[in-house]
């Protein structure tokens, strides 16, 4: 026998052995296929288009008037509660406005809006709840609440805040992905979700008003007055992209 034969032979099976196991080839194809359908699965549910540039940015400076109501555009601006700079903020949003509005009756109201175009995970809004402990407020308390406006409720957040034991700063906001008011977690997610089965990456924005005022009570109602009177002065595709309404 030759040597070629003797290698061949000794890696035969042995004579009774059974057969080495094979998938049967339906099943093979069957997983292929599965395989196969979940790239392109995963690949057509990326999104890859962003809703920002199919209706354009807000253009909050001109969207938003500077005079409505009672209230009119106040001297000083306000400043903008966040901690990462103006770096990490220009990263986030894509606008920003900060204002200080004032009524007949004396009452101040800072208003900040800022918008991302894209709010997907690391690039979405930072929260008042870590902004404002960030920069040396403490966080009394935080509930959530409704905030009725002759068009419609908006579901917002209302914190009181206290800067280093002597300035109180109640502040009501809510946020937005897409068109729809969001109050962060899995409400958020399922928007997000929502969005991405279209394929697309929706915009959002975070929306703030506060009040230095050492009565939380009063204050959320000089807000609700501010925001009602804002709502009303806008036009209804502004109320949907600010308010959701």
């Amino acid at each position: 026998m030759s040597a070629r034969f003797e290698r061949h032979a000794s890696t035969a099976a042995p004579a009774g052995a059974p057969a080495p196991w094979r998938p049967p080839l339906r099943r093979a194809l069957a997983a292929c296929a599965l395989m196969v359908a979940a790239a392109v699965g995963t690949a057509l549910l990326t999104p890859t288009v962003r809703r920002a540039d199919l209706i354009g940015p807000p253009r909050l400076e001109s969207a938003v008037p500077t005079a409505f109501g009672d209230w009119r555009l106040a001297p000083a601006p306000a400043q903008v509660v966040n901690p990462p700079g103006k770096f990490a903020l220009d990263q986030i949003y894509a606008e920003v406005l900060s204002r200080t509005y004032v009524n007949a009756r004396g009452d101040r109201v800072m208003l900040t809006i800022a918008y991302g175009n894209d709010q997907r995970d690391g690039l979405q809004m930072h929260y008042p709840e870590v902004c404002y402990p960030a920069q040396g407020f403490d966080l009394l308390s935080g509930r959530d609440g409704m905030l009725d406006t002759p068009v419609g409720r908006i579901a917002v957040r209302r914190l009181e805040t206290l800067l280093r034991g002597r300035r109180a700063e109640p502040v009501t906001y809510w946020t937005t992905v897409g068109d729809k008011v969001v109050r962060g977690g899995i409400d958020k997610k399922l928007a997000e979700m929502g969005y991405g089965l279209r394929g697309v990456i929706p915009d959002g924005l975070l929306f703030r008003v506060s009040t230095i005022d050492n009565d939380s009570a009063h204050a959320f109602e000089v807000q609700q007055r501010f925001v009602i009177d804002l709502i009303g002065a806008l036009p209804p595709e502004q109320r949907a992209r600010l308010a959701g309404l």
